[in-house]
């Protein structure tokens, strides 16, 4: 059945790439061969544990060994505004003598013991490698657990072997539709109710747009899954409009729910003032075609336009400042983009971004924004983006944590802008917030003094 969801993944009509192969091979699916370690920190198991977590009212429980928890309780920036189990790291921590017998009583036990301990709205059991490779069959003790403790125990069939990280988002996906979405109503819908797929509530990114959705009118029924709660969740199907933001991530997410339940899905960015506020016309006018008050669209544009007046005054005293600055976006998937448009309306210049992680609409949106002459590396080696660095090609990168040591080897200031970070960078306050943190991280005098002979190689 595992192969079978996979295969259906891998034939997503609404990936234009997927659309763009022949039939054979679209049997090929879109995963690459896997290295030894390769799979470490960007696995199929990460990848469902990174888009279903941010549910911040469930219990994750992973079914392997510990090594595959790791820390959870600040190992991603997302925010919850009201309950903190999702950070709470539950595992069966199987052993050796656990892979000889096999571990299903073992993760019948632990789903017992959160219930009885925490009574979550539902449990997530995470399949990882070595209970796949025994044979442990997780569906069946989440189905008898559900009916023993009357809990929905949701299996996540997503073991690391099977394929990359943008496949575990992709099945974590698929999850969703098959057990979650569609069974709960909620008390009272409206013509504005909005779901939002692919937000993650990164350093409360969700909280810098919700008050500019509430003022226009539009309400987040859904949001899958940042700052979610397990029956918000549930009650997707009865929203008006999907947003999927702008990834391929879980468009499959988007697509299935206008399939089973007629509801409309459009891709949008939340990063930068152009894209924000294209998405919020967006909104306003597919959710009146669909029936919302015309006054909505009146509602939006008062909103844009006191929001762009007021963020180019914030911005303006950052651009001479930003003058001449250069940027090397060292980053992946919807980042490769949309901050290149947040960061040039900012007044820096962009030498180029990596693709490593992006699909081919991500790559054509930065075709279109920037030419085809722009610089974008599938696959920047270490050592040549040390010499960039190092020859001052660039005056500060914006990447994530791993590829921060090269940035600091070459003594050139480095912002993070991944899943750790602890500022929010969407909506009109959110390209603020990033201007405010490039703008001391240029112009920390460490990077002066660091750079600067050592005193005792001074005196020779």
């Amino acid at each position: 059945m595992l192969q079978e969801k996979i295969q259906d993944v891998f034939n997503e009509p609404g990936c234009a790439t997927n659309q763009g192969k022949s039939e054979k091979e679209r049997k090929k699916g879109c995963t690459k061969a896997l290295k030894p370690g390769a799979a470490a920190g960007g696995c199929a198991y990460d990848g469902a544990m990174i888009a279903l977590q941010p549910i911040a009212d469930v219990a994750h429980l992973v079914h392997g060994p510990i090594a595959c928890l790791g820390n959870s309780w600040d190992n991603r920036g997302t925010r919850s505004s009201g309950s903190q189990l999702y950070r709470t790291g539950f595992t069966t921590d199987l052993s050796e003598l656990d892979i000889v017998h096999g571990g299903e009583k073992k993760l019948y036990k632990a789903i017992k013991e959160i219930v009885q301990q925490y009574d979550p709205p539902a449990v997530f059991v995470y399949q990882t490698c070595v209970p796949a490779m025994i044979g442990d069959d997780i569906e069946a003790v989440c189905k008898f657990a559900a009916q023993k403790l009357r809990k929905p125990v949701i299996p996540v069939m997503a073991p690391g072997f099977v394929g990359s990280k943008n496949l575990g988002n992709k099945l974590a996906g698929e999850t969703l539709l098959d057990h979650v979405i569609g069974t709960v109503e909620p008390e009272m819908t409206t013509s504005t109710d909005l779901c939002i797929v692919g937000e993650y509530n990164l350093a409360g990114e969700l909280w810098q747009v919700k008050p500019l959705l509430d003022e226009i009118g539009i309400r987040i029924l859904s949001c899958i899954s940042g700052d979610g709660r397990y029956n918000e969740v549930a009650q997707a199907h009865r929203a008006r409009l999907t947003m999927v933001v702008c990834s391929q991530a879980l468009v499959n997410v988007g697509r299935k729910m206008q399939e089973r339940w007629g509801i409309p899905y459009f891709e949008g960015s939340f990063y930068g003032v152009t894209d924000t506020t294209d998405t919020l016309r967006t909104m306003a006018a597919m959710l009146v075609e669909r029936g919302a008050p015309a006054s909505l669209m009146d509602r939006a544009e008062g909103v844009i336009a006191r929001e762009e007046a007021r963020v180019k005054r914030r911005l303006e005293p950052y651009k001479p400042r930003f003058d001449g600055k250069r940027v090397l976006l060292f980053t992946g998937g919807v980042k490769s983009w949309s901050m290149v448009t947040a960061l040039e309306e900012a007044g820096l210049t962009i030498v180029g971004t990596s693709t490593k992680k992006s699909t081919r609409e991500d790559k054509d949106r930065i075709k279109k924004k920037k030419g085809e002459e722009f610089h974008m590396w599938d696959d920047l080696k270490p050592k040549e983006m040390y010499r960039m660095l190092r020859e001052s090609e660039a005056d500060i990168m914006l990447s994530g944590g791993r590829s921060q040591f090269i940035s600091l080897k070459a003594k050139v200031p480095w912002l993070d802008i991944n899943q750790e970070r602890h500022h929010a960078y969407a909506g009109y306050d959110g390209i603020v917030n990033l201007c405010e943190e490039i703008d001391k991280t240029l112009s920390n005098p460490i990077w002066r003094q660091v750079r600067l002979p050592a005193p005792w190689e001074a005196s020779l």
